[in-house]
């Protein structure tokens, strides 16, 4: 069933809202402001209270409007629906204002802060249209035993001989290892990480920079490369060595580390002042990505907890910190609410914290456990918008305020958005 449909405003999920006879209907690849004709999904006759669907046809247009880059990604109509970049058709631009609308919405309808959020774009990604910029992409064998993407609202798998998202140095990997010609075993999941190479690599071509430091993984199995990775990040003028599971998490964009890294530092620094020593707990801290700048850069002498729930993460993470002799910081494995019950006696009044959730956020039980150690500062890292705006709000009612909020577009042509936000007691 199609139908012609005025576009309010933006909603989640790359989507946004319009009205059909009094009813909300989300829509797929729309713009607000725009009139178009949407395909309801089906069932489109259902009695819910609201509908959802997707652009057939634009028929009045939107200035932040570009035409797909990626048709596969686009709309069904344009051959399109495999997803992975649900903001295909905006421009780069109107990506900004997506994502900052959105932020800035969702910290005051649940966090009730009014705020203007600012975004910053990584350097380099508007030379490279918004593409390119994942170290890592996944996934999984048609029926022919080659790479595909499911199309949306079919079981139709659609093959791929390449991954615009994905970083050149990762195209390369998988030109080299013939991963585009098939011959997986149907429905294999199937996974590329290549660390962005840097300092003097970047200098050498694509497949000499990245040398043995990628991995190709199928269902899980290293097929070729490295199961253990080395990622390098360069805070202020040190540059940490990192070791990570190729299986494992890790920011995805090239520079995201970086990008991060850098400002989590100079919040940090701030807060902390000149004491000349301080505790700082890092939670939800995989390899380590914050924990080693935070233990060596913050103050000459700095105490710390680190808790994280993937083992291999932790015995990563517990690696680099021996690489660089940081006994002061307890690397601990386990679920952080339950990890937070029992902290030793040294490191129970933290200074600062820092955290980097998952996309559900901490939730209510952690915002008050972190609120009962006394914390002056907080220093969240937010992957989801609607997740740090419930979270702010609970922070709120526990005495805090929000000082101080960026957002940063390192996922460009997807809805999604890294936030970071500085609370106050």
């Amino acid at each position: 069933m199609d139908v012609q449909v005025r576009i309010e405003r933006y909603a989640d999920q790359g989507r946004c809202v319009g009205h059909i006879d009094g009813r909300v209907v989300f829509v797929r690849f729309a713009l607000p402001g725009e009139l178009v004709r949407v395909t309801l999904d089906e069932p489109h006759d259902r009695d819910d209270r609201f509908w959802t669907g997707e652009v057939a046809e634009v028929l009045e247009a939107s200035e932040d409007r570009v035409p797909p880059a990626w048709l596969l990604a686009g709309p069904l109509a344009m051959g399109g629906g495999v997803g992975g970049a649900d903001l295909v058709h905006v421009s780069l631009p109107g990506q900004l204002r997506w994502k900052a609308v959105t932020v800035s919405e969702q910290l005051s309808r649940l966090g009730h802060v009014e705020v203007a959020v600012p975004i910053e774009r990584i350097d380099g990604d508007e030379a490279l249209g918004g593409f390119h910029w994942r170290t890592r992409i996944e996934m999984i064998a048609d029926d022919d035993g080659r790479p595909s993407m499911r199309r949306r609202g079919s079981h139709a798998r659609v093959a791929l001989d390449t991954m615009p998202l994905a970083t050149k140095s990762l195209l390369a990997v998988a030109d080299a290892d013939h991963v585009w010609d098939g011959g997986f075993e149907p429905g294999a999941q199937i996974r590329l990480s290549v660390p962005e190479p840097r300092g003097d690599r970047r200098d050498a071509d694509a497949i000499a920079a990245v040398g043995d430091n990628y991995a190709v993984l199928v269902d899980g199995e290293l097929r070729s490369g490295s199961a253990s990775l080395a990622e390098q990040v360069t805070v202020g003028d040190t540059t940490f060595e990192y070791t990570v599971d190729a299986n494992g998490f890790w920011q995805i964009h090239r520079q995201a580390p970086i990008a991060l890294a850098n400002h989590v530092i100079d919040l940090a620094k701030q807060e902390i002042g000149d004491r000349p020593s301080a505790c700082i707990w890092d939670l939800y801290s995989g390899s380590g990505l914050f924990t080693l700048p935070l233990a060596t850069l913050v103050t000459p002498r700095t105490r710390m907890l680190s808790v994280e729930g993937a083992r291999v993460a932790v015995k990563n993470a517990q690696r680099n910190l021996r690489h660089l002799d940081l006994a002061d910081v307890d690397a601990r494995c386990g679920d952080v609410e339950k990890t937070l019950m029992r902290v030793p006696a040294h490191l129970s009044r933290p200074d600062l914290i820092v955290l980097d959730p998952p996309r559900a956020g901490a939730r209510a039980k952690v915002c008050r456990q972190m609120a009962a150690s006394g914390a002056k500062s907080i220093i969240y890292i937010a992957c989801d918008p609607t997740s740090l705006g419930r979270d702010a709000g609970t922070l709120r009612g526990l005495g805090y305020r929000l000082a101080d909020v960026r957002a940063f577009d390192i996922y460009p042509m997807t809805h999604h958005v890294e936030t970071v936000a500085l609370f106050r007691r």
